[in-house]
């Protein structure tokens, strides 16, 4: 039986250590509580990671090793040296402050670097020989992300999926990092990743496509001959515990009741945090600051209830955040305080669940303004817990949450006077429009729990896996013996070939792209045999294709069908009632798009327009492709034209030219009637020639791993000419 191997870097225990003896409890964690329907399916599954303390003494670690395997869990013991580079270091100096948009806090250590590929391989070493084909594997947040392809280089049968549980930050701010191109690598390993929000899909999609070698499809990429998708799982939170159990529990009903004569009509603003700069804390007082300031009105009846979480306070940056905190809550407590009444309850330390849970149904208002979250669940649990329906979320529109929870009073964290504006507006609402708003949110909450994240997302990475199969049924190099086969046994055969991009590769210099003496080699052996038919069909214009492969013996078909060449005695033809007068009104519109597209040119066909954008800045092109596309959309479209993309080109001509049409009309007029059918093509204009030729036992050929009407792929254009070779036996 296949299992599931769940990999984080911590454990989901503590580790209580009494009179040198080491009691393990579970953790309470919502990813713990999520991954128990998966990881307690079945006695065979593993849950790999950090203990969470230095454990030097070799007797210790086999005891707390003996302690976890009954409990199903295997640990990645690590020294105090490689806690401070991996954890502190790379994961929490350099990345986090990376993916949170904090790049003035980052550090770039090429030691830290390399104890971060030490500790991943550690992982990788570890997990390897648990591995069994058929396992599901799932690798969990930014401390492993060099781990997905240290495993996928060792174990082929397995699905491996990951999820970064923090923000994705956008290619501007991801370059920053010198190791880039080794963490997307490592990342892509996965046959799955996944993110909170579709912003961190696109940022990573963007990042990869630009540093990598990347064929993107949607949120397909194709990279090193593997298929990864990469889509977006908001995380829910266990809905039914902070709803109903943990209310039920004496110890959360008794400090209710101590919240309550503590409190009494006071308002309570709840803000929770753990310790970090990414969480907005400090603007969020000032807000608090100047909402007493502006309404005193308010003064004795608002209390602003602050927890902050200790969490890395032996790193600088959090030991001058929490030194900062003391300081700005003390000075406001000393101004606005008075005998019965404090304006913020502030509290450096965790509380226990029970205690959290009072507090969620006691809290008039849940204020929850970081900087960057990947999700931030406190705003989940404040909801879930409450019962009454009523209550009002002020939520940072920087929170992955806030894609979901549009009911709450969203603001930009940056903007301390919107805060301040928002409490007002909480504290004014009235009891109707809290509950309309809070109960929605909690419909939304209850159906998107984390149980329903867990299972939307082992359902997309079992999707993925047949898409890989699929793709690797395609593979023409995984049906070879096949093709050559039937090669071999046929007497009449055809062969259509693209040029650009499939017989040679891509110049910057369109005039350069010109054939070499390997593939007229190639293309000499394959016309030299008289039950072969050539055909080389291309949008080069039909002079360019004359002086090519003229005097060779092979058709010619230009401009994608414009222009044809049936016999190497033959002149060129061309079809009847096209005309050119309309390029009179488009030229001057992409002239316009050239003049403002430094690198881009137009070619100039007889029957089309060609802008090309090779050379130009690839973001500037897109976005100048659309121009055009909008620009000149009502003309097109009233001129009987059509616009056909291909790789950084964008061909405006006739709709009634096409690759498709252009081979049904060669058939029509050689009335050949061939016993194999061969086509090879790169871009979107060859799909219309897959499309005239989808018979069953005709076989098309899509250079590169792309979505495709063609039957079979191959991964490169310089696996093109190998894949002729071994067609024709050359």
């Amino acid at each position: 039986m296949s299992k599931a191997i769940i990999i984080s870097n911590r454990l989901p225990i503590k580790i209580v250590t009494k009179k040198n003896k080491n009691t393990l409890h579970h953790s309470e964690g919502g990813l713990a509580t999520g991954l128990e329907s998966v990881f307690k399916k079945s006695n065979d599954n593993i849950w790999v990671g950090w203990p969470g303390m230095v454990v030097k003494d070799t007797d210790a670690q086999l005891d707390i090793e003996n302690q976890l395997a009954e409990m199903h869990l295997k640990p990645i013991f690590l020294s105090k040296k490689q806690v401070d580079g991996f954890y502190l270091g790379f994961s929490n100096a350099t990345l986090w402050p990376i993916f949170h948009y904090a790049t003035n806090y980052a550090r770039y250590n090429d030691a830290d670097w390399k104890i971060y590929q030490e500790v991943n391989e550690k992982f990788a070493e570890v997990i390897i020989p648990l591995v069994e084909d058929g396992d599901t594997i799932w690798i969990h947040d930014y401390h492993l992300l060099l781990l997905p392809r240290l495993i996928k280089e060792k174990c082929k049968n397995v699905s491996i999926g990951f999820f970064q549980h923090i923000p994705f930050p956008s290619f501007e701010i991801f370059r920053l990092i010198p190791w880039r191109k080794q963490l997307l690598d490592g990342m892509l390993g996965a046959d799955l990743l996944g993110f909170h929000t579709i912003d961190d899909v696109n940022h990573f999609i963007d990042s990869a496509s630009r540093l990598l070698d990347t064929t993107i499809n949607s949120n397909v990429i194709f990279y090193k001959g593997e298929i990864s998708s990469v889509d977006a799982f908001p995380m829910g939170i266990d809905f039914e515990k902070f709803n109903s159990k943990l209310p039920k529990l004496q110890a959360t009903q008794k400090d209710v009741a101590n919240l309550k004569r503590q409190f009494g009509d006071t308002k309570i603003v709840l803000s929770i945090d753990r310790l970090d700069y990414s969480k907005g804390i400090l603007p969020r007082i000032h807000a608090f600051e100047q909402f007493l300031q502006k309404h005193s009105e308010y003064k004795g009846k608002v209390t602003l209830f602050m927890i902050v979480v200790p969490s890395r306070d032996s790193i600088y940056r959090y030991k001058e955040l929490k030194d900062e905190i003391d300081k700005v809550v003390g000075d406001i407590n000393a101004r606005f305080r008075t005998l019965d009444w404090r304006p913020i309850e502030y509290f450096y330390q965790s509380f226990p669940v029970e205690y959290l849970s009072a507090l969620y149904q006691m809290s008039d208002i849940c204020l929850v303004t970081p900087m960057r979250d990947g999700m931030n669940l406190v705003c989940k649990e404040y909801v879930a817990s409450r019962n009454e329906e009523d209550g009002v979320l002020i939520l940072s529109e920087m929170a992955g949450s806030s894609r979901e929870l549009g009911d709450a009073l969203i603001v930009n964290p940056n903007d301390i006077g919107q805060i301040e504006e928002a409490i007002v507006a909480a504290i004014k609402m009235s009891p109707k429009e809290q509950q309309i708003r809070m109960v929605k949110m909690r419909q939304i909450i209850e159906k998107f729990n984390i149980v329903h994240w867990v299972k939307i997302f082992m359902e997309k990475l079992r999707e993925v896996k047949k898409l890989q199969t699929s793709f690797k049924t395609k593979s023409i190099a995984e049906n070879m013996e096949r093709l050559r086969a039937r090669y071999a046994n046929a007497q009449k055969r055809v062969l259509f070939f693209d040029y650009d991009g499939t017989l040679v590769g891509f110049n910057s210099n369109i005039e350069k792209t010109y054939p070499d003496k390997e593939l007229f080699d190639i293309l000499e052996k394959i016309t030299n045999d008289p039950k072969n038919k050539v055909v080389i069909i291309s949008g080069r214009n039909h002079e360019t294709l004359e002086k090519w492969f003229g005097k060779m013996n092979m058709d010619l078909i230009g401009e994608h069908g414009v222009w044809f060449k049936i016999g190497t005695s033959q002149p060129w033809e061309t079809i009847n009632g096209l005309n050119n007068e309309w390029k009179k009104t488009v030229l001057p519109v992409i002239e316009t798009i050239t003049d403002k597209t430094p690198g881009s040119f137009i070619e100039d066909k007889s029957h089309s327009l060609v802008w090309h954008y090779r050379n130009a800045d690839n973001e500037l092109g897109k976005l100048r492709a659309n121009e055009i596309m909008n620009d000149l959309n009502f003309i097109i479209r009233n001129k009987g034209l059509q616009f056909m993309y291909g790789d950084k080109v964008v061909e405006i001509k006739s709709a009634e030219i096409n690759k498709g049409k252009a081979i049904q009309r060669w058939l029509d007029l050689t009335n050949y009637q061939p016993d194999f059918v061969f086509a090879i093509g790169d871009d979107v204009t060859d799909e219309d020639m897959f499309r005239t030729l989808s018979e069953d036992d005709r076989i098309t050929v899509k250079v590169g791993q792309k979505f495709s009407k063609a039957k079979y792929y191959v991964e490169q254009q310089k696996d093109v000419r190998k894949l002729l070779k071994d067609m024709v036996s050359l």
